[in-house]
């Protein structure tokens, strides 16, 4: 007895894992499989189609015997890669002459740089910088010059540019210039050389903008309609007007909508927030996020409203690095909002992968028919068996009053 349940008890964990592989809407044939390990670019057009959090994803292939079987994957975004290395410093001395201020940096070792941040203690300024560098202190080349930067404070605007970006740079002394009539308080400086490695990402064609003057909170919204949900981790704007302007920006996107009565309900969510400047590029990073209507709210106060002059949406592109390791006819399949996200032993081994592997491509989307089960008609849907079972009833508790009856009598 003890077997025969273990052995349904098998047959039935095997027969919800096969259930579980195929309850999935969608699915695609992968084609090209030749090798151990393949790459596969996920399309743009099943963002819209999976969990935001790319749960329900599987690799299943179907074997020639008929059975059902998972290939593991690694989730692997093609996004920027950025280093940030501190460099040792010494700061020398602090000097100044009828240019301005001067700050001169000594670094011990030979090292190659791109950055200065400069932090003061002064909360208001606006100065210009010039960036030297120097083998022995006595020749002295340009390596940025007109070099703006600026920090304002006050109770509408909390905004600091002080980092100083140029090209890879490999001397023993840096000097700062600040064209200033003000001393500037200089709190500390931080020397770091910026790696990036440059990504995979797709550019989006946007297919609607609206741009509408909220005068009543003094903002300019934007509402872009992307079309269809894309995956996206960037968005860079272009401003037409030359003077200078400092206005805090706030972006957001639609988590889900409701339909009432009176119209549609949108609920958002933050992507990101930071300040649109003059004296900046104005790239807005943040993490990948499936979207499809993204707002953006630009405040300006007392001052005129910006003209935009262009919109650019980018999103980086998730690979799946797969491993095959049976022959067998694979599909992609998505489309479950309640799958759990997958946990695979290679995940822990990613030094395994190959460096280099090839891609493979997949083919048309099929949704999958799902067999509906068969709707049972209830027991008592049957008036006889509502009937019948009264009946019963009435019999068992008739029995019960007349043996009560009977124990009555003999007493």
């Amino acid at each position: 007895m003890k077997n025969k349940i273990c052995l349904l008890l098998l047959l039935f964990i095997s027969s919800y894992s096969f259930a579980q592989h195929h309850n999935f809407d969608y699915q695609r044939e992968i084609m090209g499989i030749n090798e151990a390990w393949h790459k596969l670019e996920l399309p743009n057009e099943i963002f819209g189609k999976i969990s935001p959090k790319l749960n329900d994803i599987r690799i299943i292939g179907i074997t020639a015997q008929n059975d059902s079987i998972e290939a593991p994957y690694i989730l692997h975004s093609t996004e920027d890669l950025i280093k940030n290395t501190a460099i040792d410093f010494k700061l020398l001395n602090q000097s100044r002459d009828k240019n301005g201020y001067y700050f001169t940096f000594k670094l011990p070792t030979a090292n190659t740089i791109n950055q200065i941040q400069l932090n003061f203690e002064q909360e208001n300024f606006d100065w210009n910088i010039r960036l030297e560098g120097s083998q022995n202190q006595q020749n002295w080349y340009t390596l940025i010059e007109d070099y703006r930067i600026l920090s304002i404070k006050n109770a509408h605007t909390n905004y600091q540019f002080s980092k100083l970006n140029f090209p890879d740079a490999n001397y023993s002394f840096y000097r700062v210039l600040i064209n200033s009539k003000e001393k500037p308080k200089l709190k500390n400086a931080a020397l770091s050389l910026q790696e990036i490695v440059t990504g995979k990402s797709r550019k989006y064609a946007r297919n609607k903008t609206n741009t509408f003057e909220n005068k009543k909170l003094q903002q300019s919204e934007l509402d872009i309609d992307m079309g269809s949900p894309v995956l996206i981790n960037n968005i860079k704007i272009t401003v037409n007007e030359n003077f200078d302007y400092y206005r805090p920006i706030h972006i957001q996107y639609v988590t889900d909508s409701t339909k009432t009565e009176t119209g549609w309900i949108y609920n958002y969510q933050t992507l990101t927030s930071g300040t649109l400047s003059s004296i900046e590029k104005n790239e807005f990073q943040f993490n990948n996020t499936i979207a499809q209507h993204v707002k953006i709210f630009i405040h300006n106060s007392d001052s005129e409203a910006l003209t935009i002059n262009r919109i650019e949406v980018e999103g980086s592109i998730y690979e799946l690095l797969i491993r095959f390791s049976k022959p067998a006819k694979y599909f992609l399949c998505y489309g479950n909002r309640n799958a759990h996200k997958p946990n695979y032993d290679i995940a822990r081994f990613t030094e395994n992968v190959p460096k280099s592997i090839s891609t493979i491509h997949l083919g048309n989307e099929i949704k999958v028919q799902k067999k509906e089960s068969q709707k049972k008609e209830p027991l008592f849907a049957n008036e006889k068996w509502l009937w019948a079972l009264m009946a019963i009833i009435i019999l068992i508790l008739g029995g019960f009053t007349l043996k009560m009856i009977k124990k009555t009598d003999e007493r």
